[in-house]
């Protein structure tokens, strides 16, 4: 059965999809039978991975039920079903009964195919970020070292607990992974005692491994590589394997 991932946070610009294309390739790279999901309707995880996200079915045929799972799974270095803008149009299209399950229902059937299924999300709580919440097993929140963001979780956490309570009940916090950090700044040191006291109140592990900032997160997803294909000696990337690392060990 996999281990369905969801990575979060409502606050854009905190490495969101840098975050799910890392770990879906640095699973991949040990093993492991990866699927991602790309449930931002702005596609940059589909762009990164070099997904043909135009002119095959997508997330949004799957989700509508005019394209089977099938269809919209493309193999790359790890499996991917990609999205599009017309995703966006889901928030209003998705409006029936039960339809925080939608997208549970739709993979349902490769449950037992892949050993991680990492579901990426937009900078938004609406009804796609509800369906991943549904869908997972746990969620991984990427946060930068500032205030505005920290603050953020909060709100996030409050949503966490709401699908919980309604539509999936062994919903769990893996741990909250600061992004994009300065481990030499003062106010990030600030920021991050303030975020771990956070993540004490919301009963969220706070990961030892933070995500330094690098130049080449942007290279590659320029040439529509993974980080490890493009800068595998690269501190970023390093920093995500250590984060894979710890990962991995808090489910052993």
């Amino acid at each position: 059965m996999s281990q369905i991932i969801t990575i979060a946070n409502q606050k854009g610009g905190v490495s969101k999809t840098t975050t799910t294309h890392a770990m879906a390739a640095g699973l991949d790279q040990r093993g492991y039978k990866v699927l991602a999901l790309d449930m931002d309707p702005q596609g940059n995880l589909s762009d990164n991975a070099g997904a043909d996200n135009y002119n095959r079915p997508t997330m949004y045929e799957l989700l509508k039920k005019e394209a089977t799972l099938e269809e919209t799974i493309q193999h790359l270095s790890f499996d991917i079903i990609p999205s599009n803008i017309l995703l966006a149009s889901m928030e209003q299209e998705l409006n029936k009964t039960g339809k925080e399950y939608t997208l549970r229902e739709c993979i349902e059937t490769v449950l037992d195919s892949y050993d991680f299924i990492i579901i990426d999300t937009p900078p938004s709580l609406g009804i796609l970020t509800i369906n991943a919440f549904t869908a997972a097993n746990e969620i991984i929140i990427p946060t930068t070292a500032g205030i505005f963001a920290v603050k953020g979780i909060v709100q996030l956490n409050d949503t966490i607990n709401t699908v919980r309570k309604y539509c999936n009940k062994t919903l769990q916090i893996a741990g909250i992974l600061l992004t994009r950090f300065n481990p030499r700044a003062n106010i990030n040191k600030d920021i991050k005692a303030l975020t771990a006291q956070l993540s004490e109140q919301i009963d969220a592990k706070l990961y030892n491994t933070y995500i330094r900032s690098s130049v080449v997160v942007e290279e590659a997803q320029a040439v529509k590589k993974d980080i490890f294909s493009y800068a595998a000696d690269s501190t970023v990337a390093n920093d995500y394997r250590l984060f894979i690392d710890e990962y991995l060990g808090g489910h052993k």
